[in-house]
């Protein structure tokens, strides 16, 4: 028979026990405290601030018995919605890997951050390695398992709080780019100063670098052969740098700052957590103020810049099978890249370097005889550079030379060619058209009652008069873009007929710069005949001698 167990069931407490350390100084007891600040802006105040909460952490930490100060990790005008840039705070976080922190102290949770998810994963990851982080403004301790809901709660108000700032900071600047009002980054931006009353003035020498550049662009130069030069002329970039890049050259040439206006709102922050910043593409609406400032360059030369810019850009970059072909690619050195073609198949000419016992040769091919043999272009002669070169010039010089009657001749050709006609400008009278439909819909609009509005807002009239309206006011952008372009040709023009009347009396030499503005393409016929065309299509046969 089985005996029963009728002892009473009883729990013992088995208390938990401390390891002693196997040291021997009490400087290891000590609990290593680093504290972190931050200041989210480089204002005077906020960086009076920032040397204040240095000095009371230091301070703290020495005072606070069974402390040793393990440092002071500050960050100065730093974001506590990303941990980007945070480079004392991402600093501090490795010492904490490292097992050179026990505890970290900090004022609040929105100085530690104010992502909410940044936050809890870096106090969760020092819980993970025994790191408190202890927030003095919310008497809270990281390490405490009940702390996470704390965190969370007061996290999401720190955001919501940064959320609030970026919103109303954001509000901020688009009224402000409302009312027209444009601010100048002048440490950064070439060519302007801050003048006595506060406003933008010209900075003559910085100016001069400007005008430099738009000169050198529409006189054929490529954006790396402007920055070269900029370099070796010992010129400083607009960021003090001396080195010049292209993409800056680029910048100054498409920054309608120069020309006395700016557009506002190009860019936007997208969120105030990620800080990215986008273009605006029409997602937020932009502001273009006109005569802001004084201009550094003339609308209708930064009109023309703008035109070649898109002109350039356009060309087709045509990458043949098994070469490195390039038919549309814009060369700045040499204006024959462009303008030379083969009379038989089309192609553009390709500028070559030929060694023959010893010698330099320097010869023009046609792109497709060159990669493809005779399978596409039979016949298409091989060019000597300097005879080539030579008899386009004498094309250009007996065509402005010879006879007034021809010269005139052919400025009437190249003036019909850019479209340099006068035409009717109907801008006025459109004006006059519109004005009455304005005040017609505005009639109709007073008229509204309770009674009659479905019926009024229905009312075929209206949808007539917007319509006329919206068609009017297109035909008026129409003629101001024919305007734009009438001004744009005649700067034009004045450079060409500058440069023509220029070879009357004084006989030029070949120069690239010149053929690039006169003439449209020069046309291979055969090894011995070349045709000459000018802009405007104005055509000159002439012989290359050999």
């Amino acid at each position: 028979m089985e005996r029963m167990n009728t002892a009473p069931k009883r729990v013992r407490t088995i208390p938990a026990t401390v390891q002693p350390l196997n040291v021997y100084s009490t400087e290891y007891l000590l609990k290593r405290v680093a504290a972190y600040c931050r200041v989210s802006t480089k204002q005077e105040e906020q960086l009076n601030s920032y040397e204040t909460q240095v000095r009371y952490y230091t301070d703290r930490i020495n005072r606070e018995p069974g402390w040793k100060l393990a440092g002071i990790y500050a960050d100065k005008g730093i974001t506590g919605t990303s941990m980007k840039k945070r480079d004392e705070f991402n600093k501090l976080i490795r010492q904490c890997k490292r097992g050179k922190v026990d505890m970290i102290i900090v004022k609040s949770i929105s100085r530690f951050a104010r992502n909410t998810l940044n936050c809890l994963k870096i106090t969760r990851m020092l819980r993970e390695l025994k790191v408190d982080v202890y927030f003095e403004e919310q008497n809270l301790h990281s390490i405490d398992p009940s702390s996470e809901f704390y965190i969370s709660i007061y996290g999401s108000v720190a955001q919501s709080e940064s959320e609030n700032i970026s919103h109303n900071v954001a509000w901020g600047k688009a009224r402000s780019a409302k009312d027209g009002n444009v601010f100048f980054a002048y440490k950064s931006f070439l060519g302007y100063r801050r003048g006595a009353d506060g406003k933008p003035e010209i900075d003559p020498e910085q100016a001069n670098t400007v005008r430099r550049i738009y000169d050198h662009f529409l006189a054929g130069n490529s954006l790396q052969q402007i920055a070269n030069g900029l370099t070796a002329d010992g010129i400083p970039t607009p960021m003090g740098r001396t080195v010049w890049q292209a993409s800056v050259v680029q910048s100054i040439l498409s920054n309608e700052k120069y020309k006395g206006d700016a557009l506002l709102g190009k860019t936007y922050v997208e969120d105030c957590i990620s800080k990215k910043v986008r273009v605006n593409a029409g997602e937020r609406p932009q502001y273009y103020v006109e005569n802001n400032h004084p201009a550094i360059i003339d609308t209708a030369t930064f009109a023309r810049v703008q035109e070649e810019l898109a002109r350039r850009a356009s060309k087709r970059k045509v990458k043949q099978t098994g070469t490195t072909t390039e038919q549309g690619k814009y060369c700045g050195k040499y204006a024959l890249t462009e303008l030379l073609i083969c009379g038989e198949c089309g192609t553009p000419y390709r500028r070559c370097t030929w060694t023959v016992g010893g010698k330099k040769r320097i010869v023009w091919r046609c792109i497709n005889r060159l990669d493809y043999g005779k399978k596409y272009c039979h016949h298409s002669p091989t060019m000597e550079e300097a005879p080539l070169q030579n008899a386009i010039m004498d094309a250009v010089l007996k065509t402005a030379q010879i006879d007034p009657n021809i010269l005139q001749t052919l400025k009437q050709h190249i003036r019909l060619g850019l479209g340099a006609g006068a035409g009717e400008d109907k801008s006025v009278e459109i004006q006059i058209r519109i004005a009455p439909i304005d005040q017609e819909f505005k009639s109709l609009l007073n008229s509204v009652t309770a009674e009659n509005q479905q019926e009024l807002l229905t009312d075929p009239r209206i949808t007539d008069l917007m319509t006329e309206k919206r068609q009017l006011e297109k035909e008026l952008a129409e003629y101001a873009a024919a305007e734009q372009h009438r001004q744009n040709t005649a700067s034009r023009l004045d450079n060409i007929f500058t440069i023509l009347d220029g070879m009357k009396n004084h006989p030029l030499t070949y120069d690239d710069a010149v053929i690039r503005q006169i003439l449209q393409c020069v046309i291979v016929e055969s090894k011995e005949k070349i045709k000459v065309v000018f802009i405007g299509g104005m055509e000159v046969k002439t012989e290359v001698e050999q």
